[in-house]
């Protein structure tokens, strides 16, 4: 449809999206966390025919266009859709459908689907010690292996606290890995005094890749160490950090593992990672092959879109120790922690957290009561995630009535303004617009 100078209506049509749920065991349960009070607002009390149930774990919501959980656009704009209605189609297929709302820009970069995915998480319990793989690793992983790294991307990410959010990420500095050394003596008994005194006795003299392949080395012991030993050292640890008066951070991290995972290896690992907890609005980005492992709270995700995950402990399901020891890049440091800028021109309403991937960022907009806003227009579509408040978000051709829970696609280089009738809070997905 084309308006009188010959523009297409369309380009800037608001669609409504429904989205799908992880129910992985580490989720928050019910209304405790933030996934499950945003999924049951964005689909109803019941999923296609099903009433969505309160006493089971709710992990990630997520937003795009991955098969592993894809997302609906909902026709002739109905609040709730059955997904196996003729109301919806995926996401991913009405794109394909309707390529130019990718804008040329990703369309041409990346082909006919979101470069991003984008996700809200509620961590009850500890995630597994993970990494994702670089795209040289992640086609190899998924040529060899198609069933558990189900594609062949990288999955770099970024993590926004919605509220206090406690995280294992990165290894520590050679100078606090010193004194972990020293102040965790059953990590010696493990893996014997030579390979503790190698990384130990490291000087400035040494080289970086002298000194990430001592540290590879420990590290790659500690996590294919047998299981005998692992339950024999951890046994005399948990015991030893139960009589102690005066806990350090890590130490009671320590203590809560082993209450989650017992005699697992991960509870050894976590001394050699940065233990941080980001407030709310605080963000971290994630490169390929870097470990972590989330702990605990709420976050507002994104990520380029991938599935593929690497894990090595603090975890039920399938370990690959020996591809996560090899794959890592074993550098050391705390991350840094984005705080987001403010966007200009939205009078300090809209803060953006701009990673260094070309995939994705994302805008978080606080909007008082009453308010209106414009976003600058982006080369990129994007997907708005409502979790405070009511109002509208309009485009030149499209206007629709919104409240928490609610999903909006609109496409590239849409002039999105977004108007309060309450306090309004809404988190914008698209590609990162530096590289665009």
């Amino acid at each position: 449809m084309e308006d009188v100078n010959g523009v297409r209506n369309d380009e800037e049509r608001l669609e409504r999206v429904r989205c799908s749920v992880q129910k992985y065991d580490w989720g928050k349960f019910g209304p405790n966390g933030e996934v499950y009070r945003l999924y049951i607002a964005n689909c109803g009390e019941n999923v296609n025919g099903f009433a969505i149930d309160p006493n089971k774990p709710y992990a990630e919501l997520w937003m795009g266009t991955h098969d592993s959980g894809p997302s609906y656009v909902v026709k002739n704009d109905r609040n709730v859709c059955d997904v196996v209605s003729l109301e919806c189609e995926t996401l991913k297929v009405w794109i394909q459908n309707h390529p130019y709302v990718l804008g040329d820009k990703v369309l041409n970069k990346w082909g006919c689907h979101l470069p991003f995915l984008f996700k809200v998480l509620s961590v009850e319990k500890p995630l597994s010690i993970q990494a994702h793989p670089c795209k040289e690793l992640a086609k190899k992983l998924h040529l060899k292996y198609p069933k558990v790294y189900k594609d062949a991307n990288h999955k770099a990410e970024m993590a926004i606290a919605i509220t206090k959010f406690d995280i294992l990420c990165g290894f520590v500095d050679m100078e606090d890995l010193r004194k972990t050394l020293h102040s965790v003596p059953e990590i010696s008994l493990l893996v014997g005094s030579a390979a503790v005194d190698q990384v130990a006795n490291i000087t400035l003299k040494d080289g970086e890749e002298e000194t990430k392949a001592a540290l590879r080395h420990l590290f790659t012991q500690i996590m294919t160490a047998s299981d005998h030993m692992i339950t024999e050292v951890l046994s005399q640890l948990i015991s030893r950090l139960r009589k102690k008066v005066k806990l350090t951070a890590e130490e009671k991290v320590a203590l809560w593992l082993e209450e989650k995972f017992p005699g697992d290896v991960g509870i050894i690992a976590a001394f050699f990672m940065n233990f941080m907890t980001l407030n709310p609005g605080e963000a971290v980005c994630l490169g390929p092959n870097e470990i972590h492992a989330y702990l605990s709270g709420d976050c507002i995700e994104c990520m380029a879109t991938s599935d593929n995950v690497v894990r090595a402990g603090l975890t039920s399901k399938q370990r690959d120790v020996e591809t996560l020891c090899e794959m890592l890049t074993y550098k050391q440091g705390r991350p840094e922690i984005l705080s987001g800028f403010d966007v200009e021109g939205t009078e300090e309403s809209i803060k953006r957290y701009c990673p260094p991937f070309e995939e994705f960022e994302v805008d978080h907009c606080d909007l008082l009561e009453g308010k209106t806003v414009s976003l600058p227009s982006v080369a990129s579509p994007s997907l708005f995630l409502v979790t405070r408040g009511t109002g509208l978000i309009r485009t030149g051709f499209s206007v629709k009535k919104i409240g928490v829970g609610d999903v909006i696609f609109s496409p590239a280089d849409s002039k999105v303004t977004i108007s309060s009738d309450t306090r309004l809070e809404i988190y914008r997905a698209g590609a990162n617009s530096i590289f665009l």
